[in-house]
């Protein structure tokens, strides 16, 4: 597999991923992603995003249900 922004060599790995939303950090020690050797650049299967954007919309979802309490 090939980096598509400079065309390096892609390597299957656990990375971390995070991000900043709606008044939280969120932030996951391993996440299996391929990474560019040459750039560094992050590429996650569906599988792993559609796992991450389930994860947030729970997180979501008790923090609204915390704020109402």
């Amino acid at each position: 597999m090939k980096c598509m922004m400079c065309n390096g060599e892609m390597e299957k790995k656990n990375v971390p991923y995070s991000v900043d939303r709606k008044g939280y950090h969120l932030y996951i020690r391993e996440v299996q992603a391929y990474v560019c050797t040459q750039c560094g650049e992050k590429y996650f299967d569906e599988h792993e995003v559609d796992d991450i954007q389930t994860i947030i919309k729970t997180v979501e979802q008790k923090i609204e249900k915390l704020k109402a309490a």
